[in-house]
């Protein structure tokens, strides 16, 4: 798919603007799309002066407003962070429902592979661990969570359908917690809150025990990983995450290693519904050539050096 016209949705956010410069940076011609609700305009500065590059500011959810030919459509668009769960429900299920099936209908109409960036959390308080592509999930369909668990599944459905159906090209990647530059501190995901924290001297906020786990994979390696599902013939769902499974305690440690900080920690209730293991299975991904390679703490240090570059 070099050398292609491909549509980015969300693409001022943090992984689509990464994205939009590993496409620009291999040759394609990218239209980024982004209503800008909680993307940033600062996370494409690299990109907006580029003759590849144009943004359409939009709103995919009543529409994708791009016209011409279309090699490749990449669907990242969804506000992401827990925060955005309590503050942003009904964007998120309008994103992950109308906003999906505009973003399939464009990539039909155009003959485009289409990317949907689906999610871990469809596997909800997962009953298999690690987490295979094979695993049903085990999501609750109400309370806070359930916003994005639930639009990320229809998602995957109307792209599996769209495929069945219509003859579409499509790829489902889903995306284990993700972290590295442009992941801001107020969107309250524990990474860059952690980092940000110790670098003011604060107490690192720990929800529970802190013994729940997650796998971090840096943003860099996860571009990698979606442009390597977009290039294969693979139609199934694909795990895209790091392996490495770090309990919240260990995470804590890490930070206050890497930023050198001496701070305490704060412990408070678990949210809702908070996924207590999360680690995927990456066999599906590592035959089609990926896995991630950067480290916990080579990761951790250069999001604290853009922190403190960015002032963010």
């Amino acid at each position: 798919m070099s050398e292609a016209r491909v549509v980015v949705t969300g693409a001022a956010g943090m992984i689509g603007s990464h994205l939009v410069e590993a496409l620009l940076a291999r040759g394609d011609r990218v239209v980024g799309v982004d209503n800008l609700l909680t993307g940033d305009l600062s996370h494409l500065a690299g990109a907006l002066g580029h003759p590849g590059f144009s943004l359409v500011e939009a709103d995919v959810a009543d529409g994708v407003p791009v016209t011409g030919e279309v090699d490749a459509v990449f669907h990242l668009a969804s506000p992401a962070s827990p925060r955005h769960f309590l503050d942003l429900p009904l964007e998120i299920l309008r994103v992950g429902s109308g906003g999906t099936l505009h973003a399939l209908e464009l990539a039909r109409r155009t003959g485009a592979t289409f990317l949907f960036a689906s999610s871990s959390e469809v596997y909800g308080e997962a009953l298999v661990h690690p987490q295979s592509e094979d695993d049903r999930g085990n999501v609750a369909t109400v309370g806070e969570r359930a916003c994005y668990d639930e639009a990320k599944r229809f998602s995957e459905a109307a792209t599996d359908t769209f495929r069945a159906r219509f003859g579409v090209d499509t790829r489902i990647v889903r995306i284990f917690n993700t972290y590295g530059p442009r992941l801001r501190p107020e969107d309250g995901r524990v990474v860059v809150s952690f980092l940000d924290r110790a670098r003011r001297g604060q107490p690192l906020t720990v929800h529970g025990d802190g013994s729940q786990t997650r796998s971090y994979c840096f943003v860099d390696d996860l571009v990698q990983g979606l442009l390597t599902v977009a290039g294969s013939g693979e139609q199934r769902p694909v795990n895209l995450g790091n392996p490495v499974e770090v309990t919240v305690l260990e995470l804590a440690a890490a930070v206050l290693e890497v930023t050198g900080a001496d701070v305490p920690l704060e412990f408070l209730p678990r949210p809702e519904n908070d996924p207590t293991r999360r680690r995927p299975d990456i066999t599906r991904a590592r035959s089609l050539g990926w896995e991630p390679k950067v480290a916990l703490a080579d990761g951790l240090a250069r999001t604290l050096e853009w922190l403190r570059a960015t002032g963010a």
